[in-house]
C-alpha cells in the first residue's frame, strides 16, 4: 500500500504545474490535495446502489396486490382490470425465475382468481392454465409454500365443472386436499379449503372440526390482510356448518 502511494505521489508530481520549481513541501501538499480528490467523493457524485428486486420481494408484492383485489376491491370492473394486470406481472415473475416453483404457484392462484372474477365458460381457459402451472410447480418442488400447490389443486378440481365441460373431479380434489394437510396440517388455507369442500359434499361434522382447527392457525408473516380475510371467511362458513348441524 505504501509503495502504491509513493508511485501515485510521483505520478502526480510529474503532472503538477511548474513541478520543477516546486519545493518538496509544496509538492507534498499538492499530492495530498489530489489524493483527497481521488478517495473522497462528495454526496453529489456518489451514485446510490440500485435496489435489486429479489424473487421473494416480487412474490410478496403479488400476494399483497392479489389480497387487495380479492378482499378490498368491491367494484367488479376494477377487479376485472386489476386482476388482469397482475396476471401479466405474475407471468413476468415466473419468466424471470425459471426452475422455481413459488412464482408458478402464485401465477396459478392469480389466474384462478381471475377465472372466478370473470366467471362463465370463458374462464375455463384460465383454470386449465392454472392447473398446468401447479402441476409444473409440483414437479419442481411439491412442498413449496407449505403445501399450497395441493391446496390450490384441490380447490380447482372441486370448483371447476366435470366432464364433458371441464376437468373437475371431486375424488381427485379430496386426494389433493389430503396431500396439502399432510404437509401443512395447521394452516389456515389448507383447513379452510378442505372444510369448504367437506361442506359442499355434505360432511358437516368433519367440516366443522376442520374449520375449527384452521381458526387456530398462526398468521402468515407478510400477508396479514389475506390471513385476516381468510379467518373471517372461515368463521362465516363455520356458522353455516353449525346451522346445518342444528
Amino acid at each position: 500500500m505504501k509503495r502504491l502511494i509513493v508511485f501515485c505521489m510521483l505520478g502526480l508530481l510529474v503532472l503538477m504545474p511548474s513541478a520543477r520549481a516546486a519545493t518538496v513541501e509544496e509538492a507534498i501538499a499538492y499530492v495530498q490535495r489530489q489524493w483527497a480528490g481521488i478517495i473522497v467523493q462528495t454526496p453529489e457524485n456518489v451514485t446510490p446502489p440500485a435496489h435489486t428486486v429479489t424473487m421473494d420481494d416480487a412474490i410478496a408484492d403479488l400476494q399483497h396486490q392479489w389480497a387487495v383485489i380479492k378482499y378490498q376491491t368491491p367494484d367488479k370492473v376494477e377487479q376485472h382490470n386489476d386482476i388482469a394486470a397482475i396476471a401479466e406481472q405474475a407471468a413476468q415473475v415466473s419468466g424471470d425465475n425459471p426452475g422455481k416453483a413459488e412464482p408458478l404457484v402464485w401465477q396459478a392462484i392469480i389466474l384462478s382468481t381471475k377465472a372466478d372474477i370473470n366467471g362463465g365458460l370463458g374462464a375455463l381457459g384460465d383454470d386449465e392454465r392454472a392447473r398446468d402451472l401447479l402441476l409444473k410447480a409440483e414437479k419442481i418442488n411439491p412442498r413449496a409454500l407449505n403445501g399450497l400447490i395441493y391446496t390450490s389443486l384441490g380447490s380447482l378440481y372441486y370448483k371447476v365443472p366435470g366432464w364433458p365441460i371441464g376437468f373437475g373431479d371431486d375424488d381427485q380434489a379430496k386426494q389433493y386436499f389430503e396431500k396439502a394437510l399432510a404437509i401443512n396440517p395447521d394452516g389456515i388455507d389448507s383447513n379452510f379449503a378442505y372444510g369448504e369442500f367437506l361442506y359442499e359434499m355434505g360432511d358437516y361434522n368433519k367440516a366443522k372440526s376442520t374449520l375449527e382447527h384452521g381458526l387456530n392457525a398462526q398468521l402468515h408473516p407478510g400477508i396479514g390482510l389475506a390471513d385476516k380475510a381468510r379467518r373471517e371467511e372461515t368463521r362465516e362458513l363455520l356458522e353455516k356448518v353449525n346451522q346445518k348441524l342444528l
